[in-house]
């Protein structure tokens, strides 16, 4: 067994084996405070954290958004998307964005499991699925969501001295969000702290 093997290992015994179910909507607290508490349920939504198993060792994908998009455009993200109606379940959304986004393979990702969800001060109730991947061949960003697909060594995502703080200013008021550059690519917000939860559950600082 490989040392990404035994990882993989570790890991799967930290995330859940089925996807978290919805918290009590009292117990939703977002990642920052939109001006007006919301109207309306949160909005079902999967990201995926794809495990690229390559010969050089395990990286993680992420994508960098159309500039031509309305919402966080040019921004960095993990594939994923709103849950629809026909999908099973958050797995389901999270590996057809991910064919749609950059044409990963649904045969090619096998899913380890389940972080607990993240809500977001957009009403977005996330649950981050990770999965592990053996491409056959180049991911390829679909123009019309994707500018461009990069990926970063597992090593670098795990080492704490990667993160550093994003500081924006919403309705006058500050928020600060964990930072990641790698490669010219600067991960803020939403996916940076994503990758920071699943960096301390991987490395068992957090419980599932």
């Amino acid at each position: 067994m490989t040392s990404d093997d035994s990882f993989i290992d570790r890991l799967s015994g930290r995330l859940l084996a089925v996807p978290p179910p919805a918290p009590a909507a009292e117990r939703l607290v977002p990642d920052w405070a939109p001006p007006r508490p919301f109207n309306r349920p949160p909005v079902p939504a999967a990201v995926l954290i794809a495990l690229i198993r390559r010969p050089e060792g395990v990286t993680v994908l992420y994508t960098e958004r159309s500039p031509d998009l309305r919402s966080h455009s040019g921004q960095v993200a993990f594939p994923g998307g709103k849950v629809d109606a026909g999908d099973a379940d958050v797995a389901a959304a999270a590996l057809r964005e991910a064919h749609e986004e950059v044409g990963m393979v649904r045969s090619e990702a096998e899913v380890i499991g389940f972080m607990p969800t993240y809500f977001t001060g957009t009403n977005y109730l996330i649950t981050p699925v990770v999965a592990q991947v053996w491409p056959s061949g180049p991911f390829v960003p679909n123009p019309g969501e994707v500018h461009s697909v990069f990926e970063v060594p597992l090593a670098r995502i795990l080492h704490p001295e990667s993160y550093g703080e994003f500081r924006i200013t919403r309705d006058g008021k500050e928020h600060r969000t964990w930072q990641i550059d790698h490669d010219g690519h600067r991960i803020w917000g939403i996916t940076a702290n994503i990758t920071r939860l699943f960096r301390d559950l991987a490395m068992g600082e957090v419980a599932a």
